[in-house]
């Protein structure tokens, strides 16, 4: 039986011999399904129009408009296309059945109709569009989503470009909350901000970058992970692992990031645009979201997914324990030339004391600042 908290399946029974339809609903209305009935092609295309169903039983051959034309009628509109349709009929023939599969029917049911049997491929073909449903309404709702958050963040970077030269001297702290808002549940993402973006500066100058590179990098890399905003909570700070269906959608916010950051006439965040697009990118072409290998993945990207493991690795996660210097250190070096470039890995050990210094100094600094706004509540 169905769950009271649940909607009631609407199923439609179509049917021009009117016991067929009375015996089938009879079958069907002790389960908890509504039913409503059909006497023929016509008739079935006019109220699935009105009110669409949830499942139809429908007849072949009927007067008029034929099952497979009602089939195939209904299949070539997007709007009743995921509706299970069960062939109901006394036709034993393959070729009938290949045809009803080749205009898009989703099961058979052989006259006269077996109760147990019709029970349970109703219940199962349900339970596959409830599913479907479900998830047409999730990509909808995190669609709309995405594009409003989006467009409140283009929005802002527009008022920041005019006020651009008035605002520079504070915009590293600006970038911060901005960055800070994919997270905001987090406490950890501010300390997380903070040191990933001073450790990839920091590689900028080991790799004897120019000052307005490694000025720009300081500004960008903040933002690599601002897609994150199109992100589910309920991926985003899952207290374990992902799964398979969760992992791609958390992948997206590398192009979520590029995205928001796209189009913007200020060089940092032209810059963080690049780093959003292809911090998770891997040197040996493995990464995503666009597989880049070795260096054809932009410098900047390179710096700061070094920066972002190490970060990562040292802090503590809601699906892990922060790891000790020496694995996160071990970890690096064998991802050298795999996960990450030979140059960012060489400029990273031979600068290991000030990096841990810099990170050091970040995580008290984040510390401090949590404690005086709590003293400020």
């Amino acid at each position: 039986m169905l769950d009271a908290s649940d909607k009631t399946p609407l199923v439609m029974v179509v049917d021009d011999e009117e016991l067929n339809r009375r015996i089938i609903t009879a079958m069907l209305k002790p389960q908890g399904y509504q039913v409503v009935q059909a006497n023929d092609g016509q008739d079935c295309l006019a109220k699935v129009k009105a009110n669409p169903p949830d499942l139809i039983l429908l007849d072949i051959i009927m007067p008029g408009t034929n099952g497979f034309e009602v089939v195939q009628e209904l299949k070539a509109v997007e709007q009743f296309s995921l509706i299970p349709i069960v062939m109901v009929t006394a036709l034993g023939d393959v070729n009938d059945r290949v045809k009803a599969l080749e205009v898009g029917a989703d099961d058979f049911l052989t006259k006269p109709v077996d109760r147990m049997e019709l029970r349970a491929r109703v219940r199962s073909l349900l339970k596959v569009k409830a599913y479907n449903d479900h998830m047409v309404n999730y990509r909808q709702e995190l669609e709309t989503e995405v594009a409003r958050r989006t467009l409140e963040i283009q929005e802002a970077n527009k008022k920041l470009a005019v006020a651009h030269e008035k605002l520079r001297g504070a915009s590293l702290e600006t970038i911060f909350r901005l960055s800070r808002a994919a997270e905001f549940k987090d406490e950890d993402t501010g300390a997380h901000i903070i040191s990933m973006s001073r450790i990839s500066a920091r590689l900028a100058e080991r790799l004897s970058l120019s000052p307005t590179t490694v000025e720009s990098i300081l500004y960008a890399s903040p933002m690599h992970d601002i897609g994150k905003i199109g992100i589910p909570d309920r991926i985003l700070l899952k207290n374990g692992p992902l799964n398979e269906e969760e992992w791609p959608i958390m992948r997206l916010h590398t192009v979520y990031g590029g995205k928001i950051l796209e189009n913007s006439d200020i060089g940092f965040l032209r810059l963080g645009e690049v780093i959003a697009l292809t911090h998770h990118e891997k040197f040996d072409g493995t990464g995503y979201p666009l597989g880049l290998k070795g260096k054809k993945i932009p410098l900047a990207g390179r710096i700061v997914a070094v920066a972002d493991v190490f970060d990562a690795l040292m802090s503590r996660r809601p699906y892990k324990k922060a790891f000790t210097v020496d694995q996160t250190v071990e970890i690096i070096k064998e991802g050298r030339g795999r996960h990450f470039d030979y140059d960012v890995v060489d400029a990273f050990m031979a600068d290991l004391d000030e990096i841990l210094r810099i990170w050091n100094s970040s995580q008290a600094e984040h510390k401090n600042e949590l404690l005086e706004s709590i003293e400020a509540r």
